[in-house]
């Protein structure tokens, strides 16, 4: 079994708790009450989405790369 570090991306909601999305698989999304819950979810989303699916098994490994840098780049409108 291989291992695997995934970009998550939390967005707090105005009706309290959080929503969440891989951003490295397409389709995979989760929510969760307080911070903690919202990340355990999404993890078991993740697990769930690439058990025994290969297109996103490669989808995730192209994402990957050794050397991946994700940053916050702040724009002006």
């Amino acid at each position: 079994m291989s291992k695997y570090n995934v970009t998550a991306v939390i967005y707090p909601q105005s009706e309290g708790g959080y929503s969440v999305v891989c951003p490295d698989i397409s389709g995979c999304s989760s929510q969760g009450d307080t911070l903690e819950e919202a990340l355990k979810n999404i993890k078991e989303a993740v697990e769930l989405r690439l058990d025994g699916d290969t297109d996103a098994m490669e989808e995730l490994k192209a994402s990957c790369m050794p050397g991946r840098i994700v940053a916050d780049v702040e724009v002006e409108t």
